[in-house]
């Protein structure tokens, strides 16, 4: 038998469900005359980036989760924040449960292990109470002390509601509308495509033990996340496109930050730079 086949499913959590229910019906309203604005369209662009790209693939995922680079505390917590912005939960368990994720991937502890399926691994996974996160104390232990990650894991959901009223404040409910609601299921489904799409499209490059894959289009959309073999292979190298034509926007904005000092201790593969 299959993982697949002998795998039983978790409890679902009710609550995570109807959170994720209201922000995609949220986004629905993006599909109103009303609601439609350039402006406000261009606002949801420059948000994705700042949130996804700064903040979960940069802040939470290569400078928190695998510490591929060192910032100033002041920076490493702007990028922090930033993630917080993304709503994807708190950063503690988030940190917590990517770090389980990459210590048994595609096995039986593996939260979104791809050998139950693609929806699994997309988003099922979290809509059930899942065991890995009772692991997230203990593989957090460099971060679950420190006040200001604490106050990020708990109040994530109301700096989203006070950063949503200051947009609505800026520019109206179309401001809202695709500035959270439209932006933060982008940037949902682009994050989920790493666990997904990367553990089935694409080619491997490396024997990484796992269901691993190097695939361009989620690359694009996660600022070079979906270079996700390569990663899995170098876990705590800060650059995931290692070959010329892999481009990892990510890496871009961490030799910048590099060229003016303020990413010091920067990990890379050996041999590449």
């Amino acid at each position: 038998m299959t993982a697949a086949t002998t795998f039983t499913k978790p409890p679902l959590a009710w609550p995570i469900i109807l959170f994720m229910a209201a922000i995609h019906i949220g986004a629905l309203f993006a599909l109103l005359p009303g609601n439609f604005s350039w402006s406000a369209i261009a606002l949801m662009v420059f948000l994705h980036w700042v949130t996804g790209g700064l903040g979960i693939t940069l802040g939470w995922h290569r400078m928190l989760t695998h510490r591929s680079f060192q910032a100033p505390k002041w920076l490493e917590y702007f990028f922090a924040f930033c993630g917080a912005l993304a709503c994807e939960g708190g950063v503690i368990e988030w940190v917590g449960l990517h770090r389980n994720h990459h210590m048994h991937s595609d096995q039986e502890l593996d939260q979104h292990n791809s050998h139950r399926g693609f929806w699994w691994s997309h988003m099922e996974w979290m809509l059930r109470d899942t065991p890995a996160k009772n692991e997230v104390e203990r593989l957090t232990k460099d971060i679950n002390q420190d006040p200001f990650y604490v106050f990020l894991d708990k109040y994530f959901l109301p700096i989203q509601i006070a950063f949503g009223i200051a947009l609505y404040f800026l520019g109206g409910w179309s401001f809202v509308v695709w500035g959270v609601f439209m932006r933060l299921v982008l940037v949902y489904h682009c994050t989920w495509f790493v666990n997904s799409a990367t553990h089935k499209f694409g080619y491997r490059t490396y024997e990484s033990g796992d269901q691993s894959t190097n695939c361009w289009w989620v690359a694009l959309l996660t600022y070079g996340e979906g270079w996700h073999n390569n990663h899995h292979a170098f876990p705590h190298s800060a650059r995931h496109g290692l070959q010329w034509w892999e481009i990892d926007s990510t890496w871009m904005v961490i030799s910048v930050l590099q060229t003016l000092g303020l990413a010091k201790k920067v990990r890379l593969v050996e041999g590449r730079s």
